[in-house]
């Protein structure tokens, strides 16, 4: 990981309690950046699945820490090298995050919004694709299923 003072901020975390979404905003703070940008995924109520409607009970999530806590500190320092980035911030919940709570949060700083919001979008599929992070849909009507988020 960089550790010179001209690279970017990255910060990494798996966390077993709610995302403090307000803390994300002074960390990313930059007087050289004019853009901001933060991405909350969060459970949601229903998912359609074979032209039905499941009602989610909640998520569990989990992960291989060690591999997964690498794997997202290298997806965010390549998506500093691939775009200006400053500030990257990544957080994911492990363990059950009922309805409505917040799953993952990313946090972003740049100079100017384009590169933020073309970052955003790579980063989370990104992460879906190479993190080591499962998640198990729990529905209301008993059903589990694990999914790769």
């Amino acid at each position: 990981m960089p550790t010179d003072a001209s690279e970017p901020m990255i910060d990494v975390q798996l966390v077993e309690n709610a995302i403090d979404l307000n803390g994300l905003w002074d960390p990313i703070a930059d007087p050289n950046c004019g853009a901001q940008l933060v991405f909350v995924g969060r459970t949601r109520r229903a998912t359609e699945k074979a032209a039905q409607v499941l009602l989610t009970a909640n998520l569990s999530y989990e992960a291989f820490r060690p591999m997964a806590i690498k794997e997202l500190q290298d997806l965010l320092y390549e998506a500093s090298q691939k775009w200006p980035l400053r500030k990257l911030i990544g957080i994911h919940r492990i363990g059950e995050v009922q309805v409505g709570e917040a799953s993952i949060a990313i946090a972003l700083a740049s100079p100017h919004r384009a590169a933020c919001m073309e970052a955003m979008p790579w980063i989370m599929d990104q992460l879906k694709q190479r993190v080591p992070i499962w998640k198990q849909e729990r529905f209301e009507d008993g059903a589990e299923e694990w999914v790769h988020p």
